[in-house]
């Protein structure tokens, strides 16, 4: 029996094709590395310099209480992290695709007040990946979760 045929066969009985858990596997890993990595590299450098970069950033946007960049400049770089290993690892997968989906949402909001539509089209990506994680997490077959019978 030909690979395509046996992958036909997988999912024609209602399971997921090897090719497309490593697919899926190979997309969440590379995307929860990518997002574990700008935690990290935002805590590695410091809450003053992402807290100056922030205020810098947001120094002109209408609608964003510089008050609040304190916060969020010492909760986004550890939810991030967080979140980011969460995805690489596959352990709870839904809950940290939703979480980083409504995390980038906070991010399109925010840059779109600071007027940066280059960034914010590149967020739109961020989105685009986190939705179809999500819609697909039925893929998600090489991960602790799956290992442990969860999404």
């Amino acid at each position: 029996m030909s690979e395509s045929t046996s992958a036909g066969s997988a999912r024609a009985a209602g399971g997921v094709s090897s090719d497309t858990s490593v697919a899926y596997a190979i997309l969440r890993v590379s995307f929860g590395a990518n997002i574990m990595l700008h935690g990290v590299s935002r805590i590695l450098m410091g809450h003053d310099a992402f807290l100056a970069y922030l205020n810098h950033y947001f120094e002109h946007a209408h609608g964003i209480p510089l008050g609040m960049l304190p916060a969020f400049a010492t909760v986004q770089p550890w939810v991030e992290t967080i979140l980011g290993l969460l995805l690489l690892v596959g352990l709870l997968t839904r809950f940290a695709l939703i979480g980083g989906g409504i995390v980038v949402l906070c991010l399109v909001i925010g840059t779109n007040l600071a007027q940066d539509w280059l960034v914010s089209g590149l967020q739109l990506i961020y989105a685009f990946l986190y939705y179809y994680l999500l819609a697909h997490i039925g893929e998600n077959g090489i991960s602790i979760d799956a290992m442990m019978g969860s999404k």
